[in-house]
């Protein structure tokens, strides 16, 4: 065991969450503040960081050992020379699964059946049939980014009668609620055999705007597009042009790029779309926060102890190691 760290936590919590991570910390020295409060000063003392702290403040944490962060996302923290030399970077990813698989269903759903019209004639008491609607049962679902949320989708829509298929970046044995497990080689291959794109992606080089123009005239006609990943990965005009074409049945997107989506941005007019401005994930739903507290506990007492932290961030590739 080390000698005695410093750990400030920036994560808001209630008192049962608080006494999760003190027991953790095993005599460790937490230090609870807001991020607002974080003076330059007191990072020079602390040894890890629970929480987002912004990244520009990181350089002036000279003993940083390692920081957890409370999102899945990594953005900012993996530029070159952001974190401290030596200091170790891990995520939550495995807390969101839950909360942003069951949003996805719901926008899915919502855009299937005609609700947005629905509710439109609900608000000027018009009674009238919109005809014909979509199906999940027996559809083609294609998830892009197999982690913790884009597996917890796949599950789902299994289990709702789709027939998905899953891509990843590395190879992995298939579980059994896919159909097929492909490599990111066969993206365009798999996209004009889907009824249904899900995007699950984090932000980086390689997914920057690879959702373009020659990949949404790629997907099959009449197809649904979802995206929960990141904003980047999309060309948000190329969306709107798809949608407006007919081409798409519609889309979903919790995250866009730029985010907040500008008001006068054309894809806040296309046709069929839903957007959310990021709310799928956070601490909207209370087992979330639950779940980013056991992270950051487990990690906590893995750190005190000497012992390999988990969701550890390739800070190169910039998302999550494979750990099987």
């Amino acid at each position: 065991m080390m000698d005695k760290p410093i750990i400030l936590v920036l994560m808001r919590t209630d008192e049962e969450q608080k006494a999760q991570l003190e027991a953790a910390a095993n005599g460790a020295e937490l230090i609870w503040l807001p991020d607002r409060e974080v003076t330059d000063e007191l990072l020079g003392t602390v040894d890890a960081v629970i929480g987002n702290l912004n990244p520009a403040q990181l350089k002036n944490a000279r003993r940083l050992r390692w920081i957890q962060l409370g999102s899945a996302g990594a953005d900012g923290y993996t530029e070159k020379g952001a974190l401290p030399e030596g200091a170790v970077l891990t995520n939550a990813s495995g807390a969101y699964g839950l909360a942003i698989s069951e949003h996805m269903v719901a926008c899915l759903l919502f855009l299937m059946k005609k609700l947005d019209r629905y509710a439109a004639d609900q608000a000027t008491h018009t009674w009238q049939d919109r005809g014909p609607v979509s199906s999940i049962w027996n559809s083609r679902t294609m998830v892009v980014g197999l982690g913790d949320i884009g597996g917890e989708f796949a599950r789902r829509m299994h289990a709702l009668g789709s027939r998905v298929t899953g891509i990843r970046r590395h190879d992995a044995p298939k579980p059994d609620y896919l159909e097929a497990l492909c490599r990111m080689d066969r993206f365009f291959d798999c996209l004009g055999e889907a009824d249904i794109v899900a995007s699950c992606l984090p932000g980086t080089r390689e997914t920057y705007r690879l959702y373009d123009a020659k990949a949404f005239a790629a997907m099959k006609e009449g197809a649904y597009f979802l995206n929960v990943g990141r904003g980047s990965s999309v060309d948000s005009l190329a969306l709107a042009d798809a949608l407006n074409s007919g081409h798409l049945a519609g889309a979903s997107v919790d995250v866009t790029d730029p985010e907040p989506l500008p008001p006068e941005h054309p894809l806040w007019s296309a046709k069929n779309i839903l957007v959310t401005p990021h709310i799928s994930g956070g601490d909207h739903l209370r087992e979330t926060k639950n779940r980013i507290i056991g992270i950051a506990a487990d990690n906590l007492g893995r750190f005190v102890s000497g012992r390999p932290l988990r969701n550890v961030v390739d800070c190169v590739a910039g998302y999550r190691r494979f750990e099987g």
